[in-house]
Formats: structure tokens, sequence, C-alpha cells
């Protein structure tokens, strides 16, 4: 691992994921396949209501080269084709959708010693143009990111976050939709051993001058068994029971229960993942 900061997408994302990765509250169902030869083949459907959503997705590798085409139940075809290492410490992406003439765009990734940025523009006459950077190192970052869309000659984002890791913990400081709202975010590991944490994050809105929270934990009740809980302060109260049943196949059981919607059953949900 390198010394320096990691992009500005991962400032407070071990809190994020722990209080939200994973959780399912509808019917899911992945199969993935890889290959000697480096293709990779992947069915993904998701059941919501009595609406079925699915797509099927490839992935070929050569060298540093990586293309990735999908298609989707409404016919639409998504191709990304990314180069690692064109330039040392960068990795850059093609990515266009057919029918959508509009979908192109370029995106270009930067690691260094001192700073890693993310840059992203549209290929269009009138493109939106996004860039986010951190600068620092593992322990101690300082990012930001901002969008533009040349369209309107409107700002579409402007956030900033802090981040603070070692070892066993993890702070965040975030200013996001548009300085409108401010999250503060802490992971801390309490046993490496069966992976027990604890996360709780906070976010006041300006706007409407409101408050609230989550809370969260997460730990190994086995090698192959994982077990997540989520609290907030609106009440709802959610579980999530993560099974490896075979080498990277997961079955995923979650639940979460609103004491406010006393009419509505308990959210259910159920998301198999297969590897052979």
């Amino acid at each position: 691992m390198g010394i320096g900061p990691a992009p500005f997408s991962e400032i407070g994302k071990k809190a994020r994921d722990l209080l939200n990765k994973d959780y399912n509250f509808d019917h899911k169902f992945i199969f993935s396949k890889t290959s000697d030869s480096g293709l990779g083949l992947t069915a993904t459907g998701i059941k919501v209501n009595e609406l079925f959503i699915g797509d099927i997705s490839t992935q070929y590798k050569s060298g540093k080269t990586v293309v990735d085409v999908k298609v989707d139940t409404n016919s639409n075809i998504s191709t990304t084709v990314t180069v690692n290492e064109l330039l040392a410490g960068a990795k850059t992406s093609l990515s266009f959708k057919i029918p959508d003439q509009k979908s192109g765009k370029l995106d270009v990734h930067y690691l260094h010693d001192l700073v890693a940025f993310n840059s992203s523009i549209g290929l269009t006459p009138t493109p939106l143009l996004e860039f986010a950077a951190a600068i620092g190192g593992r322990e101690l970052s300082l990012g930001a990111e901002i969008g533009f869309d040349s369209a309107s000659a409107s700002f579409t984002k402007y956030n900033a976050g802090l981040g603070f890791n070692k070892h066993d913990f993890s702070a965040a400081l975030m200013l996001t939709d548009k300085g409108e709202t401010l999250k503060a975010s802490y992971i801390h590991v309490l046993n490496p051993i069966n992976g027990a944490a604890v996360a709780a994050e906070m976010i006041h809105k300006f706007n409407t001058n409101e408050n609230s929270f989550s809370i969260g934990s997460s730990h190994n009740v086995d090698p192959l068994t994982l077990v997540k809980t989520r609290f907030s302060n609106s009440g709802k109260a959610a579980v999530l029971c993560q099974h490896q049943w075979r080498p990277k196949s997961f079955v995923t059981l979650s639940a979460e229960y609103d004491p406010k919607a006393v009419s509505a059953p308990p959210k259910l949900g159920l998301a198999l993942a297969l590897k052979p």
C-alpha cells in the first residue's frame, strides 16, 4: 500500500460501509464466473415489488486493458474501456451507453505519494465536468470535489472532507450538498480477530436545522458468518446476517423495522451471490 492519500471518495467510506453496505430489502441474485483466459461474466437480477430488473455484464482483461460491457433489461448497452498505468500511477477509462448519444465520458484517476485526483469530462459539445482531489497521507487527508455543467453554466456539486485514519479507528468530517449538510462519522475496530466494530454517523442540515444520527455494529460470529446491526434516531432498526456457504458465494438476509410505519410490515430482503 502506498503512503499517499486515498481518493476523495474514500474519506468516511469505512463508516459508511459498516452502516449501509450489503443491506438490501428486495430480492437480489448475482451469478459471476471468470475463466482462465481473463473473461468474466456476471448476471444480476433484482425483484422490487412486482418489477424485475436485471442485467448481464462481461469483462475481459488483457495486459493493462480491461473492457466491460453490460446489457440491461431496457436494452441499454454500457461499455467501459479502462487502461491501467498508461502513465505511472494513472488509470484512464472511456465509457458510453447505447442508444444514449450523450452518455460518453472520459475519466482519469491518478495516485501519487502526496495527492490523489479523479477527473471526468463528458464527451459532448456542452460537457459535464467533475473533479475531485485529496492531499496528505494515509493517516490524514483533506479533499474536495466539484461538478460543473457547461450547458447551464452552473455548479452541480461542491463538497469537501477531512479524514483521519489509524489502524483501529477512522474519523471523517464532510461538508456536502453544496455546503448545506455537515456529516461526521467514526468507526472503531474493537476486536480485529473477529472483526467486531462499531460506527456512528451524525448529520446536520443547515437549511432546516435538522439533526439525525445512525449507529451500527459488525462482527463475525464465526469465520463464515457476519452479523451487522443499525439503529437511527428515527427509531428504525435493521439487522443483517451474511453467510459464506461456499468459497466466494454468499447468502445475505436483511430486515428493517420502522416503528412509525405501524400499518406496514417490517422490510425483508434476500440476496444470493454465486461464484463457482
